[in-house]
């Protein structure tokens, strides 16, 4: 995950670039550093460069690295004319290159041609199965097609043997939950807990899908999660606020007439009332009254 201090640096440096002032291959590189995807950036900077013999040569070596980076750009832009022939560049210098191998299926994958793609990827993975780039194309071009089952398939597959990919995971829990199977979601979200438990966005996402699932048992453990949300953020999560307001109304309907040990008593709800007054208070001012119309209904008192 890329950090707000980062985002922002590459956020600086694009503008820096877009004026004239500069500084495209620390650009470039910085966008490789942090594995993102600015395709068309990528493409018009990595193209200005690449074009000019110059700045070429100047590169040495990253040269390569280069080309690389603005073929997979091409195609994400469908310029699949120029990633053509910068992988031809690649072949050329790296004959027989299992990376450039790669890149090849790529473009078949970017081209349509699914099965072309599917037989490269296989050929490749029998000489190295542990080549996570593949199995991760796999996953994405079965997504392409529709093919939403099969990108489960193969991200169960994936995690049987890279367990500790927090993205694939999260990847996982996502296509769950858009499917509604909540409750597989909701394993996937526990293994990013398990193996991340300082990041709040999981604890959030994770007591969305618990409060959603319902039930007694777990409303009272999605009221602990956007609990920990709050903890772990400074109590600036909006939305965690509003989901112990939210676990404490659903808590009390379902507990209505029940013993007093089934019913939420904790002071956590009326806390976050007043928290997500403070909040509105100083960025909505003019929403007050529907905050104070909402918490009523829920019958959550400030």
């Amino acid at each position: 995950m890329v950090s707000k201090t980062e985002e922002e640096q590459v956020n600086r440096l694009e503008n820096q670039v877009d004026n004239g002032g500069g500084g495209a291959w620390e650009y470039l590189c910085l966008v490789r550093k942090l594995k993102l995807r600015r395709s068309d950036k990528v493409l018009k900077y990595g193209f200005s460069i690449l074009n000019d013999s110059k700045k070429r040569s100047a590169l040495g070596p990253e040269e390569w690295t280069l080309y690389e980076q603005v073929a997979i750009a091409a195609m994400d832009c469908q310029r699949l004319d120029l990633a053509k022939e910068y992988i031809k560049n690649l072949q050329r210098k790296f004959p027989g290159s299992k990376r450039v191998g790669r890149l090849e299926a790529m473009l078949l994958e970017a081209k349509g041609s699914w099965s072309e793609a599917e037989k490269a990827y296989s050929s490749l993975l029998e000489e190295n199965q542990f080549d996570q780039v593949i199995h991760k194309r796999r996953v994405a071009m079965a997504k392409a097609q529709g093919n939403i089952s099969g990108a489960i398939e193969w991200l169960n597959k994936y995690l049987e043997t890279f367990m500790a990919d927090h993205d694939a995971w999260r990847e996982l829990a996502e296509i769950y939950v858009s499917l509604q199977m909540y409750k597989q979601a909701a394993f996937c979200y526990e293994e990013l807990i398990l193996s991340q438990p300082t990041i709040p966005l999981y604890h959030l996402a994770y007591a969305d899908v618990l409060y959603t699932l319902g039930g007694l048992e777990n409303l009272h453990a999605a009221k602990k999660y956007y609990a920990a949300t709050i903890d772990l953020t400074g109590g600036k999560n909006t939305r965690a606020l509003f989901g112990v307001c939210l676990c404490a109304s659903a808590i009390g309907q379902l507990t209505k007439g029940r013993n007093k040990e089934d019913k939420d008593g904790s002071e956590l709800p009326s806390l976050s009332a007043v928290a997500l007054d403070k909040v509105y208070k100083k960025q909505s001012p003019t929403k007050i009254s529907l905050l104070s119309s909402t918490l009523k209904n829920l019958k959550i008192s400030l």
